[in-house]
């Protein structure tokens, strides 16, 4: 289930973000993580644009905080990036897929997007696969394009366009 972040989740944000493997798969989270961060994350929904979407990813079950994704659009160009994080103890069981679904399709329906793009670091198979699931397709690699604790990285790059969402209600 997707839902708002709230200060309230922020004992249970910190441990689970804040794991190296987490930060070591996104650009913009720091490790370590501290309360700090989390509460200057929450604060920055004040600046948000509209149409934002910056959203917990809960468990259905009992509502247990297990990631989070977000939409970013630029309205003029009727697109949006795609951003999500699982903590590691929910990886592989199809949050971030069901969540980046979800997501998508409300990008695509309440925002009227023509395109909503996303990418991943080299090497990071379930990213790769989350994206694949929900019908994104491979545009090509940016070579050395992120610099992250000291290493160049690659990053893939993916897309999905609003008549191939339509398309394949299957995929989407």
């Amino acid at each position: 289930m997707l839902n708002h972040f709230k200060e309230a989740d922020i004992p249970e944000l910190v441990p689970l973000i804040g794991t190296r493997e987490v930060a070591a798969n996104t650009l913009r989270i720091p490790h370590p993580y501290e309360e700090r961060h989390a509460r200057e994350f929450l604060a920055s929904f004040a600046d948000a644009k509209e149409n934002e979407l910056r959203l917990a990813i809960r468990r259905r079950s009992d509502g247990c905080l297990c990631g989070g994704i977000g939409l970013h659009p630029d309205m003029q160009h009727l697109r949006a990036e795609l951003g999500y994080w699982i903590a590691v103890p929910y990886w592989g069981n199809g949050y971030a897929t069901e969540a980046a679904r979800a997501v998508v399709r409300h990008g695509f329906e309440q925002f009227k997007l023509n395109r909503i793009f996303a990418s991943h670091f080299k090497g990071n198979p379930g990213s790769r696969n989350v994206l694949r699931k929900i019908g994104m397709q491979h545009e090509g690699c940016m070579r050395q394009a992120i610099l992250k604790w000291g290493n160049f990285i690659d990053v893939e790059m993916y897309s999905i366009l609003r008549d191939e969402m339509l398309a394949g209600p299957e995929k989407a």
